[in-house]
């Protein structure tokens, strides 16, 4: 199964909901082989939810707070994500960690507030340029996860965690990493979460979340250990997420 999930970030208003609607109507040729989703600002959840009634399409929260309720002006917890009508929730996104100073501790707290209001948590890891440049972007992404991930899955064998590798340096630049760059850091993912999680390991789906288009998406997505994408500008149009969807349900017929 290949998942493709829109991050829409700070975009869309009430005439965003025909957008979602075409692509829920155009999503469902590829179920079975395809999990779409779209991330829309925690305002457009419920109603999208709504308009999207009847469609394969879901959606999910752009971040949570760790805790269920209390004076935390401004902040949403994952309950009233999930009480809007998600089913997950992108946790420690690059710019979540830069604009907002996330530290993996709080991604890891995040991630048990998503568990604890029965949704999924999509965790992001990823280097910045510098980083890469240094030869360290392994080793960030090892401190990432090693961090940022609890220490054990809950018991259910669902999609209980997806993890999403995002390139910081290649997010709305247009520039990708070779395929053999994108292969070696998958690899490594799942090398971690097999050590971590043994065998339930290699039922986390990991994403790619950089700069994925559809021009791009079948040759990314046929990667070994891709299993989708996690796409930000190319979402916001229907037209662009079903080419993208149509290319992540070829990659999974490959």
């Amino acid at each position: 199964m290949k998942w493709v999930i829109g991050n829409w970030k700070m975009n869309g208003l009430s005439e965003s909901l025909h957008e979602a609607r075409s692509i829920g109507d155009g999503v469902g040729g590829w179920t079975g082989k395809v999990v779409s989703m779209v991330c829309p600002p925690a305002t457009l959840i419920a109603r999208m939810t709504m308009h999207c009634a009847g469609t394969p399409l879901e959606f999910g929260g752009q971040d949570c707070h760790a805790k269920a309720s209390g004076a935390h002006t401004g902040d949403i917890a994952a309950e009233m994500l999930h009480d809007a009508g998600a089913r997950a929730v992108i946790l420690g996104h690059s710019e979540r960690r830069t604009d907002h100073g996330e530290t993996n501790e709080e991604v890891r707290a995040k991630v048990d507030a998503a568990w604890r209001a029965a949704l999924t948590p999509i965790v992001c890891v990823g280097e910045v340029e510098a980083e890469r440049d240094a030869g360290r972007a392994e080793a960030v992404v090892e401190e990432q996860l090693t961090a940022s991930l609890p220490d054990a899955l809950p018991a259910q064998e669902n999609e209980d965690l997806i993890v999403a590798y995002e390139p910081v340096w290649a997010i709305g630049t247009g520039r990708v990493p070779t395929e053999a760059d994108i292969g070696a850091m998958h690899g490594q993912i799942r090398a971690h979460l097999v050590r971590r999680y043994g065998e339930a390991g290699h039922r986390v789906p990991i994403l790619y979340g950089g700069s994925m288009k559809p021009d791009n998406a079948k040759a990314i997505m046929s990667i070994a250990d891709v299993d989708g994408g996690l796409v930000g500008g190319a979402s916001l149009k229907a037209d662009s997420f079903l080419a993208i969807a149509e290319a992540a349900a070829a990659a999974e017929a490959a």
